[in-house]
């Protein structure tokens, strides 16, 4: 008899840290590799991620993977 794994919440986000203010950030929950599915964004995070990917380095630090508590 085959069961169904229950969803587990995120255990790591993907954060862009602002490099101008300092505790501004933009975080997006993804697997232990960096990768965010994207199919689960709503559609402001979606917009909000796409966003912060483009201006890497322009107004956010490269994102780094974080576990979660």
């Amino acid at each position: 008899m085959a069961t169904l794994a229950a969803p587990s919440t995120p255990h790591f986000e993907l954060r862009f840290q602002s490099l101008f203010q300092q505790g501004r950030a933009w975080a997006f929950p993804c697997d232990a590799h960096g990768e965010v599915d994207l199919d689960h964004l709503s559609e402001r995070a979606l917009s909000n991620y796409l966003y912060a990917r483009t201006v890497i380095g322009r107004e956010v630090m490269a994102p780094c993977v974080c576990r979660l508590p």
